[in-house]
């Protein structure tokens, strides 16, 4: 009786995970965000945040996408300022060790960039941009049981999503070597590490902007501190022409 009881145990946890598809995952967290055609209507995003680092120091970020064109980022700290500019062709970083000068990325680099141009992020029309996704299982993340998800993007790249069983939204994110993009939900990969390195990014304090797109308000590197959290978030404002160019916004 205790063995049937134990298989049956087995038998109920298996078919728990296999219940749902990575489509039905995938469809709830899409609607969670606010459904497929708003996440679609995203053309541009601006973001403003700032971090506090453990010396104290504040750290202001400043980012713009627009869809399918740019993705900009300014980080601006007390010791140094840079930023990094990817459009739908070319990218630069600002090298503030040579006196702030823009310095064109490589191909790779700006290949694995691009995933941060889709405003509606990945997941919204996966196949039709050429990712494929995958369902891992179960896991918990800080106490909080998720559906792990693994996509592995157009550009070869792959990185695994962390979905709460209860709200469907991404709570966290994992992946090795550059950013895989979180596209509508703002958000970004880890940093620091070698390329082999394993880096996680922890979303919350989801919220709705005042035209009702849903976006995570704090984004953590998991093991950096901190954490950016988002005083600002503008939905398809108009963006300066500047931002597209390697060179200060001011």
């Amino acid at each position: 009786m205790k063995q049937i009881l134990l298989l049956l145990a087995i038998f109920v946890s298996a078919t728990s995970v296999n219940a749902q598809t990575a489509d039905e995952i995938i469809n709830k967290y899409i609607e969670a965000m606010g459904g497929k055609e708003k996440l679609k209507s995203i053309k541009s995003v601006y973001m403003e945040g700032t971090s506090v680092m453990q010396n104290g120091a504040e750290i202001s970020q400043k980012s713009w996408k627009v869809d399918g064109k740019l993705y900009r980022m300014e980080v601006n700290s007390p010791m140094r300022n840079f930023a990094t500019v990817v459009t739908d062709k070319e990218g630069w970083r600002q090298n503030p060790r040579s006196g702030g000068a823009f310095e064109p990325m490589t191909a790779e680099a700006v290949t694995n960039m691009q995933n941060n141009l889709d405003c509606a992020g990945p997941f919204v029309d996966y196949a039709a941009k050429g990712h494929k996704v995958e369902l891992i299982g179960k896991e918990d993340v800080e106490g909080v049981s998720c559906y792990k998800i693994k996509m592995t993007y157009k550009n070869g790249n792959d990185a695994s999503y962390f979905f709460d069983a209860n709200t469907y939204l991404i709570i966290r994110m994992s992946m090795k070597g550059g950013m895989g993009g979180f596209g509508g939900g703002g958000g970004r990969g880890g940093a620091g590490g070698g390329a082999d390195q394993e880096r996680f990014t922890d979303f919350s304090d989801y919220k709705k902007t005042e035209d009702g797109y849903m976006f995570p308000f704090k984004i953590t590197p998991v093991g950096m501190g901190g954490g950016v959290y988002y005083e600002k978030i503008e939905v398809n404002k108009p963006v300066d022409a500047k931002a597209y160019k390697p060179e200060a916004m001011q």
